[in-house]
């Protein structure tokens, strides 16, 4: 990434004992770990969401080409990709479904012993 070899680390730790000393130098290098591994998870996150995004856009895309042709004799990437927001529609939708069987069944003698 840097392009830092052996030599310029063994320098720069050298400088950081001599300035920090030996005390403070674990803390410091624990410190820096943390940025380091605070910013590398940033960037994984930001990169996951521009893929994310991009994915969404290309689908948009072919949807709308897709609803040009009719829905109809798509090419195998349009049809795979009105394919994923069908299913995507249908995961999204299922906990809204209505279930039948699992209201209750209220009978007329249980009316009459309510009253």
């Amino acid at each position: 990434m840097f392009d830092i070899g052996f030599w310029e680390l063994t320098i720069i730790a050298v400088m950081g004992l001599i300035v920090l000393g030996p005390e403070r130098l674990p803390t410091a290098i624990r410190t820096i770990r943390g940025w380091v591994r605070n910013v590398k998870q940033f960037s994984n996150t930001v990169q996951t969401e521009l893929k994310e995004e991009l994915r969404i856009h290309e689908l948009h895309d072919n949807l709308k080409k897709a609803e040009q042709q009719g829905l109809k004799n798509l090419a195998p990437e349009l049809q795979e990709s009105v394919d994923s927001l069908k299913a995507a529609a249908e995961q999204a939708n299922r906990p809204y479904a209505k279930d039948t069987d699992s209201t209750p069944k209220v009978t007329e003698s249980e009316v009459k012993n309510d009253k």
